[in-house]
C-alpha cells in the first residue's frame, strides 16, 4: 500500500518511513506546501495529513485532491510516530 504523508516534523521523516515499512507500506513524506505540491502527492492508496504541522493551504489542497480522486483521507492533529502507526493500522484493516 502506497501512502502519502503531508505535514509532520522534518526530523522525524526517517522514523515515519521506518514505521510505515514495518507495516508493509511505502511512504512518501511532504513536509510543506511547495511549488509542485499537487504533483508530488501523486496517486497513492491513502493520504494522511498531520494538521497541526502543515499550512491551511496545503491541507486544503490535499483534501481537495483526495476527494476529487476518491482517495481515502485521514486527518490527524498529532504528528507523532505512534499516531502514524495507529492510523496505518486502521487504514490497512479497513
Amino acid at each position: 500500500m502506497c501512502v502519502t504523508l503531508i505535514g509532520g516534523m522534518d526530523r522525524l521523516k526517517q522514523d515515519y518511513i521506518a514505521a510505515a515499512r514495518e507495516k508493509g507500506h511505502s511512504l512518501t513524506c511532504i513536509s510543506r506546501n511547495e511549488r509542485n505540491f499537487m504533483h508530488r502527492i501523486g496517486n497513492p492508496d491513502a493520504v494522511i495529513v498531520f494538521t497541526n504541522k502543515v499550512s491551511h493551504e496545503a491541507r486544503r489542497k490535499a483534501v481537495q485532491l483526495a476527494r476529487s480522486r476518491n482517495i481515502p483521507l485521514h486527518l490527524l492533529h498529532s504528528c507523532g510516530v505512534s499516531s502514524l502507526r495507529d492510523c496505518l493500522r486502521s487504514a490497512s484493516s479497513a
